[in-house]
């Protein structure tokens, strides 16, 4: 039996419009006490697609000025497990899960206007999110282990439900694929 994990505190402001909900951090994650600590993670390379920016390399940037970089573009960081056994960092080895409490979201995020699930586990837990009256979507994870969508696809559907909600101004060249595809 394994120990039991904790996960990472909710990284959002009350600016937040946008919520990404994740499942649980992988080990590279929690050993680096970091959102989307593995290098292969496709989550701070399409954000950094989205929003480009001359002056910031997300790869040569410390955690710290990517979490601020983040949170001025009104974006925030969850999971919905605040607790769980796991061997390695594949979600199908999640076993005695616990709930984060969403309820402390309208508190914690007073503007926030829609949630992400980023994957299908977390996706699973979408009827308690749900239940705070707002949209909800599910995004193609950035996982690494989620090899059957390409960097592109999964760009264009998080572009997708960025500018649904106001977070990019000016649709991709080309139009976006639908959120809902695949």
């Amino acid at each position: 039996m394994t120990s039991p994990l904790t996960a990472l505190p909710p990284l959002v402001s009350s600016r937040t419009k946008l919520l990404i909900l994740g499942s649980f951090p992988g080990v590279a994650s929690l050993k680096a006490q970091q959102y989307y600590g593995h290098p292969q993670n496709h989550f701070w390379r399409i954000l950094q697609a989205i929003w480009p920016s001359g002056h910031l390399d997300m790869r040569a940037t410390g955690y710290q000025n990517r979490s601020e970089w983040l949170l001025s573009k009104q974006l925030g960081v969850w999971d919905v497990y605040a607790a769980c056994e796991r061997e390695g960092s594949l979600d199908s080895n999640i076993r005695n899960a616990v709930l984060n409490d969403f309820s402390l979201l309208k508190e914690l995020c007073p503007g926030l206007q829609a949630i992400a699930h980023n994957g299908g586990e977390s996706f699973r837990h979408a009827k308690h999110t749900m239940l705070l009256g707002l949209p909800v979507y599910k995004l193609p994870s950035t996982s690494p282990a989620n090899a059957s969508w390409s960097f592109e696809r999964k760009l264009a559907a998080w572009r997708e439900v960025f500018e649904r909600n106001g977070l990019v101004q000016e649709p991709a060249a080309g139009g976006a694929l639908d959120a809902s595809s695949g």
